[in-house]
């Protein structure tokens, strides 16, 4: 099964601005790809550029994915290790735009096999994938009537984004929790917006509002200070941004940073580097989330077959389609049975993209 060529699109999607601490973002940058074989199949990938979290941005992902479609012109889809390996060869870093290759292989290695992505991965559907649903930041008032709705529309599991200021933060979270009651579970995610001290405060100012988890309060550089803040917290931490790898998972679960691990395909570089995480957090009992930067259905639903497939798995942050997409691209792929999340049992990852839809898009084929 050899490497035909690869179509490249700036899969660019219109959004309502969603802003988190580091920035506003106001369409998807996505990358979405078709690495065709001469066996007659092709495999989808897609990536989501999230500059102020990865460094890359639409424009240097469709640049890098010329080079990484040329590396591959006549070499062996099925061979993933290696094909990957070509792309760390030829360049470090740049996890989002790899995550999209990675994709494309897994894809085709499980419709060549006659199987939907899960179950070539190892897995069955013995779990329920209950999604939460993210609000970004506005103000508190803003925030408490979007997550009254939320719980109207039937969400049991509310993400707060906060770290713009930690005292705001607190009534924010105040007037979320009054608004929605005790039933529903809340988790908040400062996205490295918090300094040390900040932290502190917030985190115990939060106390007394039932949190399940906060995604990663301080900047990355601030690891070092993690251990401290995980014993001062009364609220779990969850690494996220602190952790790229399987490298990075084993330095901050060894130094006791953190309680749990969030897994991103564009943090780590796809699948294969998301079960070497997953791995490691497995064997230290650190309980994984599967979460998502703004890709559509198509690369969410690969997240959901990643967390079927791996038992470690057992937080869903699958929400990131509903996050102000103002269309949807993909034909096939996940359903949402209200939040709970469907994956389908067709060959691969079971998504496309929509035709009509590429033919208004930049596209290359190399």
């Amino acid at each position: 099964m050899n490497i035909l060529h690869t179509d490249i699109y700036k899969f660019s999607i219109p959004m309502h601005p969603f802003t988190i601490a580091t920035g506003t973002m106001f369409y998807a940058q996505n990358i979405f790809i078709r690495v065709y074989t001469d066996a007659g199949l092709y495999g989808v990938g897609e990536c989501s550029a999230f500059p102020m979290i990865v460094g890359e941005t639409q424009s240097t992902c469709f640049e890098m994915a010329k080079d990484f479609a040329g590396l591959w012109k006549n070499k062996s889809a099925a061979d993933i290790e290696d094909r990957l390996q070509d792309l760390h060869n030829y360049t470090a870093f740049n996890a989002t735009i790899k995550s999209a290759f990675d994709m494309a292989l897994y894809d085709l290695a499980a419709k060549a096999a006659g199987m939907p992505l899960y179950r070539y991965l190892g897995g069955d559907k013995k779990k329920v994938l209950e999604t939460d649903l993210t609000i970004g930041i506005d103000t508190p008032e803003n925030m408490a009537a979007k997550a009254l709705d939320f719980v109207k529309r039937g969400v049991r599991i509310i993400k707060i984004k906060l770290g713009k200021n930690a005292a705001e933060d607190v009534e924010r979270v105040r007037q979320i929790r009054e608004a929605v009651g005790a039933s529903i579970g809340l988790r908040i995610d400062a996205n490295q917006g918090w300094s040390y001290e900040d932290a502190v405060f917030a985190l115990t100012g939060l106390a007394a509002y039932d949190i399940e988890f906060c995604e990663q309060p301080m900047r990355y550089w601030d690891d070092d200070r993690l251990p401290e803040l995980v014993k001062q917290s009364p609220i779990k931490i969850m690494a996220d941004e602190s952790v790229f790898n399987h490298h990075d998972a084993k330095r901050i679960i060894a130094a006791g940073a953190c309680d749990y691990v969030n897994i991103k395909f564009s943090k780590s570089g796809g699948i294969r580097e998301a079960r070497r995480i997953h791995e490691v957090c497995k064997q230290h009992n650190i309980p994984n989330m599967m979460g998502g930067m703004l890709e559509s259905r198509l690369a969410l639903t690969a997240f959901a077959h990643f967390a079927l497939a791996h038992d470690n798995v057992v937080f869903y942050d699958m929400d990131t389609c509903m996050l102000g997409h103002k269309t949807d691209p993909v034909t096939g792929g996940v359903v949402y049975n209200g939040f709970i999340l469907e994956v389908p049992e067709t060959p691969g990852i079971g998504a496309d993209a929509d035709e009509a839809f590429l033919q208004t898009l930049e596209k290359v084929t190399v």
